[in-house]
């Protein structure tokens, strides 16, 4: 090891992987944890948007909402 930076030894493997090719796509990005969260649930922000926009159309237009005092 002598004759090589600490920077070259960290980057080089220690020893030949045989399955790193198979394990790669673990670390790919389209695998990440973050992108399988948003993929797991994919309409759920419209649907949050939509479902807030409904609530409060419904408490404006309801013929109840205005309050009304009767004493």
């Amino acid at each position: 090891m002598a004759g090589k930076t600490l920077q070259e030894l960290q980057h080089a493997p220690a020893r030949h992987d045989p399955w790193a090719q198979r394990d790669a796509w673990r670390k790919s990005s389209l695998f990440s944890t973050r992108t399988m969260f948003r993929n797991m649930f994919p309409g759920l922000g419209i649907a949050t948007v939509a479902f807030a926009v409904y609530l409060g159309y419904e408490a404006i237009t309801a013929p109840g909402a205005k309050k009304e005092n009767h004493h």
